[in-house]
Formats: structure tokens, C-alpha cells, sequence
């Protein structure tokens, strides 16, 4: 009985809603920003950061996109903590989705410096001017190069201990490579390409980059949820199972 209840506590309603969070979030903040690229005058999809947005009179929007994302994966990251209390990842893990949801807020807050021809009028170079642009600049280093790939080896780590989650674990550990490779790119090569001369797709890889990262962790929050709603339906039957055995 006492495991059944600590079942129950572990994989209650509020686990679920923070689980939900983590698919929620990741996928809010996709749509908000395709939409809000596509239609924003003088935004440039090739050549803009996904923080540009968050310049001009409609900034608010992405900003909030920000901070909306940040809280719902800080959710999520306690969801993580409650269903794994022990063993590979369950200290690491939810830390670490947590500290990326803390770096969705300081983006929303401390907001990129004008730069790469956005909004109209302002310098093409992208080197930042106030403190809040170097805050977002290191934070946003840190946020993809390390933070997030970092998430996806520890939640690997964590679902290979699980026959049955062999294949996600390679999901995980093969995303977390396609983001360091895409941050190299973005932060390395891309400026050395432009000095050459040559126009380089910045905005556009970033672009690829958050999709790829964003969906991972909406789909692995999604395959936690689910685990749970199954466990918590199996304990019900199980109860509903034992005492007509019983009887019997």
C-alpha cells in the first residue's frame, strides 16, 4: 500500500501538468517565432537572429516568447525531478533543463543590441553595445554550446539504462551532436566566411538549429508524459484487479 501511494504522489497531476509544460512550451515558442519572422517588415529570415525579433515596437512579442518558454521548461524540469528520483540523471537532468529554461528568461529580459541591418537603420556588424546585448550574447553561448547539448547526453544517459529506450537515447546523444555541430557554424565559421566576402545563412541556420533542439525536448517531455499516464493507469488496474482476486 505505502508503494502505491508513493506511486500515486510521484506520477500525480501536478507531474503531469509540469511534463505537459515541456511540450507545450518548445512548440509555443517555434510557431511564435516562424510567424513572427515571416511577417515582421524588414526582418531578415537568412541573415536575423531569433533575438531580433524582440527589437522594434513589436518586440514585446518574442520577449515574452522568452519568458513564457523559460517558466514552462522550468515546469518541466521539476516534472523531471519528481518521476526520476534516483539513479542515472536524476540529479544532472532536471538541473540542467532547468538552467535552460532560466536562460529562455534572461533572453526575454536582457534583450540583443540592434545589429545586422534590424530594425531599419541600424549597423550590419553584430558586436554588442550595452551591457544587456553582452548578457544576451554569453547567455545565448551558453544556452546552445552547452546547456542544452549537455541536457540531451545526461537524458541519454539516462534512457539507455532502459532496454526499451535504446533508440531514444541515440535520438538524444545524436541531437545534442547536430546542435554543437550547428553552433560551430553559427559561432565560428560564419564570421570567417562573412570576412571572406561571402554571405552566410545565419539566421537561417540558427533557425534549424532551435527546431531541432526545441523539438527534442517537446518530444521527450511528451514520451515522459505518456509513461506516466500509462503507470498511473496500470496502478489503477492493478487496485481495481486485487480485491476481486482477493474475493475470489
Amino acid at each position: 500500500m505505502q508503494s502505491t501511494n508513493n506511486s500515486t504522489q510521484r506520477y500525480s497531476l501536478f507531474t503531469q501538468l509540469f511534463l505537459a509544460a515541456g511540450v507545450v512550451g518548445p512548440l509555443l515558442f517555434i510557431v511564435v517565432f516562424l510567424i513572427e519572422g515571416a511577417t515582421r517588415p524588414g526582418y531578415s529570415v537568412w541573415r536575423n537572429f531569433v533575438s531580433d525579433l524582440a527589437l522594434s515596437n513589436q518586440g514585446w512579442e518574442q520577449i515574452a516568447n522568452f519568458l513564457v518558454c523559460g517558466v514552462l521548461c522550468i515546469a518541466f524540469a521539476i516534472g523531471l525531478g519528481r518521476i526520476w528520483r534516483s539513479g542515472r540523471g536524476s540529479v544532472w537532468g532536471p538541473r540542467l533543463v532547468g538552467l535552460f529554461g532560466l536562460g529562455l528568461i534572461v533572453a526575454g529580459i536582457c534583450v540583443i543590441d540592434p545589429g545586422r541591418g534590424y530594425p531599419a537603420g541600424a549597423p550590419l556588424t553584430s558586436d554588442p553595445q550595452t551591457i544587456h546585448g553582452f548578457i544576451h550574447g554569453i547567455n545565448g553561448a551558453l544556452l546552445f554550446n552547452l546547456t542544452l547539448p549537455a541536457a540531451c547526453f545526461v537524458l541519454a544517459r539516462r534512457f539507455a539504462a532502459d532496454l526499451q529506450n535504446r533508440k531514444w537515447a541515440t535520438y538524444c546523444w545524436m541531437t545534442a551532436v547536430v546542435i554543437l555541430v550547428l553552433s560551430v557554424l553559427t559561432t565560428v565559421a560564419s564570421p570567417l566566411v562573412e570576412k571572406a566576402g561571402v554571405p552566410f545563412p545565419i539566421g537561417l541556420t540558427q533557425r534549424v538549429q532551435i527546431i531541432i533542439g526545441w523539438i527534442w525536448l517537446a518530444l521527450t517531455a511528451l514520451r515522459l508524459l505518456r509513461e506516466a499516464r500509462k503507470a498511473i493507469s496500470d496502478q489503477t488496474t492493478t487496485c481495481i484487479a486485487a480485491p476481486t482476486a482477493n474475493a475470489n
